[in-house]
């Protein structure tokens, strides 16, 4: 990508901001940041000798409740990127109207190069680093990339040892033993099941007769086409990070589930057994299929739940879908998003599809800081309403202005965000 994720990020303020006529005050403070924290963590190896690694928490804004992202560990991570996703969180949470703020951290690192005990001492000595910025009251790190339930427990005893008391609900996306809460597991995937419905709705879409492409069949990916297909969806395509299989009579999901458990590739899904790929038949109903090719089936829905940057302008043209979810965070570049709305193609937003990780992140902050344990139907009975009361306002809000629903979903959370800012 020629700009930059922050650059990217604040392209799409200003198109917000002119749709809305923002106060040019607010638009100014929500160029930057609050606050930026950059800290060295030294490391004591299993070696003996000592490595330091650089992190960052970047708590963008808290005009609706404490900041709110996940920490990611990746060789990647930059300040740059840190800043962007503070500040798509701040619009995530406004989107769907929970009371939490935006905010991100990461430290630059490849993981599984770590020993346990090295993967252990690196968490504890971030928070060690951070933890007077941080609390159920200020800042609510999260899982991302490469961070687990595990790592967040260790953060959250390691804030607790700092501070001297309990607070559960600094941290989460912990395991369920230690607060985490029912149903965090599907959550993203429900909601954006949540968001399917409602289009189907506007659209009148019938689901037998609505094929859908599913790329990446991760804790997204897996769960949504598999609760779409029990919706009477048509799954016609499905990938991992290998490639993915194609048959446009619709597959069989728990044939694809029994594949994946086996350790097999979804390309061999349609000789039923695992097998190698170029064993597979050139011509029939059923095929294997890139990551890319996924991308441009005649499909009605698409949905990209792997990576981002995978619809750009130079395959923009030819998707075929008419519809598209977005449960990767930033799947579609702006180039892109400009194709794809010249030609009629329905985006609904990551800010909004994939917002039932986060939502169900607030509800655990929630019950630890309340004392509550919900139950996972609890959990979706108040997740439902939030989802479908959400989409049904950026619709309307995309409908008043005739723009994308990307930019009515920035447009909803900056009204809501900018009413709650002190100026």
């Amino acid at each position: 990508m020629s700009q930059s994720a922050f650059d990217n990020a604040m392209s799409q303020l200003d198109k917000a901001a002119k749709v809305m006529n923002l106060d040019k005050n607010i638009h100014e403070i929500l160029k930057s940041p609050d606050r930026v924290l950059i800290v060295s963590v030294p490391v004591k190896m299993d070696n003996g000798e000592v490595k330091v690694f650089t992190g960052y928490r970047s708590q963008y804004n808290n005009a609706m409740g404490p900041y709110k992202g996940g920490i990611r560990y990746h060789p990647n991570v930059s300040l740059d990127e840190v800043k962007a996703l503070s500040f798509w969180m701040m619009i995530k949470c406004a989107t769907v109207n929970i009371p939490m703020g935006g905010g991100k951290g990461g430290i630059i690192v490849y993981p599984k190069d770590l020993s346990h005990g090295e993967l252990e001492r690196m968490s504890r000595g971030y928070i060690q680093k951070i933890y007077r910025e941080i609390g159920s009251d200020k800042d609510v790190p999260a899982p991302d990339m490469y961070t687990t339930p595990q790592i967040m427990g260790w953060m959250r005893d390691e804030f607790e040892k700092l501070i001297g008391r309990k607070d559960p609900g600094v941290i989460t996306g912990k395991a369920i033993a230690d607060g985490g809460s029912e149903g965090r597991e599907t959550a993203t995937a429900q909601g954006g099941v949540y968001v399917v419905r409602e289009l189907a709705k506007k659209m009148g879409l019938k689901p037998n007769l609505t094929t859908v492409a599913v790329q990446g069949m991760g804790n997204v990916g897996g769960f949504m086409a598999k609760i779409l297909a029990a919706d009477g969806y048509r799954i016609v395509a499905i990938s991992d990070s290998k490639g993915g299989v194609y048959n446009e009579a619709g597959l069989d999901m728990a044939k694809v589930e029994e594949i994946k458990k086996a350790g097999g590739m979804l390309g061999c899904y349609c000789l039923g057994n695992v097998c190698k790929l170029e064993e597979m038949p050139k011509d029939g109903p059923c095929r294997h299929v890139s990551n890319e090719q996924l991308l441009e089936l005649p499909v009605d829905i698409l949905v990209p739940s792997a990576l981002e940057n995978q619809i750009t302008e130079t395959n923009a043209n030819n998707i075929k879908a008419k519809y598209i979810i977005e449960m990767a965070n930033g799947p579609t570049t702006p180039e892109a998003d400009e194709i794809l709305k010249s030609r009629g193609v329905i985006v609904v937003p990551d800010v909004l599809a994939n917002a039932g990780g986060v939502t169900v992140s607030c509800f655990e902050w929630e019950q630890n800081v309340k004392g509550e344990k919900w139950t996972e139907a609890q959990v979706f009975a108040k997740l439902e309403p939030m989802m479908v009361q959400s989409f049904n306002e950026v619709w309307e809000t995309k409908e008043k202005y005739n723009v994308p629903m990307r930019t009515a979903a920035f447009v909803k959370a900056i009204k809501r965000v900018a009413a709650k800012m002190k100026i």
